[in-house]
């Protein structure tokens, strides 16, 4: 049996649309991907079939086996509560398969732990809806990581949040890939982002995986250049990591494409 996520050909239609196109890949446990791509390349409908949400055709193996929704820690782009619930019975909602109607002291420190970890616990008993959509989006990343699922797919889970908070939940989301042996895919738009802090990256480009692999070996010039339509400069941190650096649109780009 192989360890970790196999996508064979998996394909998603929509009517005569093909939104996602015999798409490959495998992915190891205990790794954070990051899955980058411009407007429409089909980041969200791809993470969507592999969490099980979006009809499919391919084959899509978890270990070996079809991928289990219950046990797939999903959180999809757009996602709030609206129910006049606080911070910390939302957080316990992601445990209600084991809770039933008891909630032990393990729960409740689990839910500390998480909150703590987020910078959220002097808001536990704060209503959901008095959060920032940056809170709500950290508060609903932690009820799914309270599951401690071995799959967790996010689709811009970071995307409300300002740059001190985005660069600390990538780093606890790593941290615990590495610590649980989970696989972690995330949806992202901040190429740097994704270079600083995933394992490997993933490439969509019209439904397609243009390329995968580690920071260096995707974000290419060319390939930025031609699946963003951008001029930029890809430079070199102090670790050799690579900085894109935008320098505007280019010739063979618009803003009416890119919105495409």
């Amino acid at each position: 049996m192989r360890k970790g996520l196999i996508l064979d050909k998996v394909a998603v239609e929509r009517g005569r649309t093909t939104i996602v196109s015999h798409f490959s890949a495998a992915l190891v446990p205990s790794q954070l991907v990051a899955v980058i791509g411009p407007n429409g390349a089909g980041k969200s409908t791809l993470l969507g079939a592999i969490a099980g949400d979006i009809p499919h055709k391919g084959s899509i193996r978890w270990n070996g086996q079809a991928v289990d929704r219950a046990a797939v820690g999903f959180m999809p782009q757009y996602c709030a509560v609206r129910a006049e619930l606080s911070v910390l019975q939302v957080l316990l909602l992601g445990r209600h398969e084991k809770l039933g109607w008891h909630v032990g002291e393990d729960d409740l420190s689990a839910a500390a732990e998480i909150l703590c970890s987020l910078g959220l616990d002097h808001l536990a008993e704060r209503p959901m809806t008095t959060l920032s959509g940056g809170q709500q989006q950290m508060v609903l990343l932690a009820q799914r990581l309270i599951r401690e699922p071995r799959l967790l797919i996010l689709d811009e889970a970071t995307s409300a949040l300002d740059l001190r908070h985005q660069i600390g939940v990538l780093d606890l989301l790593k941290d615990y890939a590495k610590r649980t042996g989970a696989l972690v895919l995330i949806a992202i738009h901040d190429l740097n982002l994704a270079a600083r802090h995933a394992d490997s990256l993933m490439l969509l480009h019209n439904g397609a995986l243009v390329s995968h692999g580690t920071s260096s070996e995707v974000l290419t010039l060319p390939a930025i250049r031609s699946i963003y339509q951008i001029e930029a400069e890809v430079l070199r941190c102090r670790s050799g990591l690579p900085v894109v650096v935008p320098l505007g649109v280019s010739a063979a780009g618009s803003m009416s494409d890119a919105a495409q």
